[in-house]
């Protein structure tokens, strides 16, 4: 088997390459001893419906022989879903099903395992095989689990994170999911279990713990998880890799980019949302809003400003001067230094008439800076502080995702 996955692997590198997961998918749909063909459909199925819910009439109508089985009946909650957060491919759920059910991390060792393969005598026994599919068909139909899957997602959004597009890594949320199982397999308390995901995906990412060897820190990880109490584990992942020199100095250097893409600007917004914050001069109008509705991010220093004194792309789109922010303020703004846009908010919030937004009084205005990691330094900022002001707020959104990740 070591052979075949090698030439698989080398052949396809040369044009679109097959992952292992198509590798175990091509193993699964050619059995037929052990139901192979209608677990590879499950699979396939329960994916698509996810995307497209709308899907189930289709299989109702082509595959009624399917559509009386027990595994379309598991799934069948899929076609009032609209939820989008966690739209797995059927990589992502034979992950998740692998690592649960086989304490493993590499999906080669699935294909060795459906295959009969006894690691330690290297030979292949057919009870292995039949032991190996029964395992697997018990972690897809976990998987499916309309109660588990919906708690799951709801743990995953208590967490801040309401928005798919706010998830760097999907490899964080497959291990979640299957912690969120094992856990429960583990008859852990549920309040536990929802503290110890949420702090585990956080921990995830902040750490961009699932990039890079990725199958090698999953594998890792489950078997660590399995021979000792979670709780410890953490305790001692945190002791690792979350450190006074992470929080004060390593966090700010990751903040120092112009990706919006970036993890840790998404955890930043995640940290926003948990605490109900508004966005930037904003009364009434939370991040939550702006996020679900597709709100805009704006430059706190104006990108014409900027650009009208030189600075190139990298140096005006800095993470650090994002904020979520209603886009008719922003239009008001325009192209002022804040100077001399926070000069007119001190007359808004003196009774001087509403202009940016509905902050009527200074309390609310320095209340709203905080919640938006700004220094109360930029009533008198110009492009001259410009650098000062990026360092100031990185170590604010630093404090504040530090703070977030220790209430979870």
């Amino acid at each position: 088997i070591e052979t075949v996955t090698e030439v698989f692997i080398r052949i396809n590198s040369q044009g679109v390459v097959l992952s292992q997961a198509d590798f175990v998918m091509s193993k699964i749909a050619a059995n037929e001893t052990y139901g192979g063909s209608t677990l590879r459909k499950t699979i396939d199925y329960f994916c698509h419906l996810a995307i497209a819910p709308e899907f189930y009439q289709h299989i109702v109508d082509n595959e009624p022989e399917f559509a009386q089985t027990g595994y379309f009946r598991q799934m069948a909650w899929l076609r009032d879903q609209n939820d989008d957060l966690y739209d797995p491919d059927y990589n992502d759920m034979l992950r998740v099903a692998f690592i649960t059910e086989f304490q493993r991390g590499r999906l080669a060792d699935l294909v060795s395992l459906l295959s009969g393969r006894n690691f330690e005598t290297r030979t292949f026994e057919e009870t292995i095989a039949e032991e190996s599919f029964a395992k697997l068909e018990t972690g897809i139909v976990r998987f499916m689990n309309e109660n588990e899957f919906k708690r799951f997602v709801m743990i995953i959004k208590s967490a801040g994170f309401i928005d798919s597009k706010m998830i760097r890594s999907q490899n964080a949320l497959n291990f979640a999911y299957a912690l969120y199982l094992k856990l429960r397999a583990d008859k852990m308390n549920t309040a536990e279990i929802e503290k110890n995901v949420r702090r585990w995906f956080v921990l995830t990412l902040l750490t961009s713990r699932y990039s890079g060897s990725a199958e090698s820190q999953l594998d890792f990880d489950i078997r660590q998880i399995a021979e000792r109490p979670f709780a410890d584990y953490l305790a001692d992942t945190e002791a690792a890799e979350l450190s006074d020199g992470f929080w004060d100095v390593g966090l700010g250097q990751s903040l120092t980019t112009s990706s919006t893409n970036s993890p840790f600007m998404h955890l930043f917004w995640a940290a926003q949302v948990k605490k109900n914050d508004l966005g930037f001069l904003s009364r009434d109008i939370s991040i939550n809003d702006l996020i679900t509705h597709r709100g805009d991010i704006h430059h706190i220093f104006p990108r014409g400003y900027l650009k009208a004194k030189g600075l190139t792309r990298s140096q005006y789109n800095q993470v650090a001067n994002y904020v979520y922010m209603q886009s008719e303020i922003n239009i008001k703004i325009g192209n002022k230094a804040p100077v001399a846009y926070f000069e007119e908010l001190k007359q808004q919030t003196n009774g001087g008439g509403l202009k940016y937004g509905g902050i009527d009084s200074s309390a609310m205005l320095l209340h709203n800076l905080e919640m938006n990691s700004i220094p109360t330094t930029i009533f008198d900022m110009d492009i001259s502080h410009y650098d000062e002001f990026l360092e100031q707020r990185r170590q604010l959104m630093a404090q504040r995702i530090r703070d977030y990740y220790y209430s979870l």
